[in-house]
């Protein structure tokens, strides 16, 4: 059991995503929380801190007086959850990195490039452990087709057709609730919604999956839906380093599509396919026609991989236990930092690297789109 706690920032009541984390954390009792700061309303935090059997004490009314004075206790977090509209992550971030406490945000990490550079230069002048909640690339099928790439299992990555598509915000009289409100109010999302929403994970799970690196890009964002200010459905062509192409597509108002996350890769000896909403199994093509289904929880599956895996084939796995796969490796990261054990090569999770990454690629789609869809370089 590791011994680490930590604190959580946004996440009140009702929020989805807080209560997700939280989840995720305790899957492997990878940490206790302790602390928090769970709304902008004092009194809210106050009743979420107490509904989650936090010491009022150290149930806060800011992240500025958590940060101060969680990094001055000697039982302080080990690392803090930051679980608030987009806008807000830069200035919450920045603090608890210059207080030397280690952050895990979710994606996109901020709205701004040099923001996002910035926290990139602080996490390693504080010499914090940064994570970035991409929660996809935590499925333990979505780490083993990294694998199979990486070890030519389909040869050379030729081309990537990738979407993820949602319908959620397809009614111009509903903007989601609280959950799709934010995401399209420019002044809390940023410049881009569905972007920033989904085209952030696709880039990344990509990246991650195949190692390629986006070389160039012609983006088209589109705002279909009446009444909407930020993009609802994006379409962007890539070409990688490697010489490599792909085609990424989201979109927000695809109705009868809920989390249609969905990879094909093409190779040189074969096809590897993956849908996150059937995240128990990769479709793998050879070259000679035969198509073999590879499932969790089979010998197949090397223990590199394998030891993600929590219950037995058939017991299905999924979303919850791919972040708490994140948040299981960050934490086994932090603990060896106590102890003074702590390796790069042990990390197994999305950095701020990534987060960096993911700002570039929202930025030069931008660029894209502006200029009249034209080609882009990273």
């Amino acid at each position: 059991m590791k011994q680490l706690t930590y604190g959580m920032v946004g996440g009140g009541p009702g929020a989805f995503i807080g209560d997700a984390h939280r989840k995720a954390v305790s899957l492997d009792r990878s940490a206790d929380l302790v602390a928090g700061c769970f709304s902008s309303d004092p009194e809210k935090s106050k009743q979420q801190g107490k509904n989650l059997g936090i010491d009022p004490e150290r149930c806060y009314a800011n992240y500025l007086e958590m940060a101060e004075k969680e990094s001055q206790r000697e039982d302080g977090i080990d690392f803090v959850v930051i679980v608030t509209p987009n806008n807000t992550h830069y200035e919450i971030a920045k603090k608890f990195l210059e207080s030397g406490i280690n952050v895990s945000c979710d994606k996109p990490v901020v709205t701004d490039l040099e923001q996002a550079r910035d926290l990139q230069e602080t996490a390693r002048e504080h010499d914090c452990l940064f994570m970035v909640t991409y929660t996809y690339t935590g499925h333990l099928t979505a780490k083993y087709i990294r694998e199979l790439i990486r070890t030519g299992e389909i040869g050379e990555v030729r081309t990537v057709m990738a979407e993820y598509p949602q319908g959620w915000l397809y009614n111009e009289n509903d903007c989601g609730g609280k959950q799709g409100a934010w995401r399209c109010d420019p002044k809390q999302s940023g410049r881009v919604n569905c972007l920033g929403d989904l085209g952030t994970h696709v880039e990344n799970i990509v990246s991650m999956m195949t190692g390629l690196k986006i070389k160039k890009l012609l983006a088209k964002l589109d705002v279909v839906v009446p009444g909407r200010v930020l993009d609802d459905n994006d379409q962007v062509l890539v070409e990688y380093e490697s010489g490599a192409t792909g085609i990424y597509w989201t979109s927000q108002f695809a109705i009868g599509c809920d989390n249609s996350l969905r990879i094909r890769i093409f190779g040189s000896k074969g096809t590897i396919s993956w849908f996150q909403e059937e995240p128990e199994q990769i479709i793998l093509i050879r070259e000679d026609g035969i198509q073999q289904v590879i499932k969790r929880g089979y010998g197949v599956i090397p223990e590199q991989v394998a030891k993600y895996g929590r219950l037995p084939a058939g017991h299905t796995e999924g979303w919850i236990e791919a972040m708490g796969n994140l948040y299981d490796n960050f934490t086994d990261c932090l603990q060896a930092k106590k102890e003074g054990k702590f390796n790069p090569s042990m990390i197994d999770f999305q950095t701020i690297d990534a987060g960096v990454e993911g700002l570039e690629f929202i930025e030069a789609c931008l660029e894209s789109n502006v200029n009249g869809n034209k080609w882009v370089t990273l």
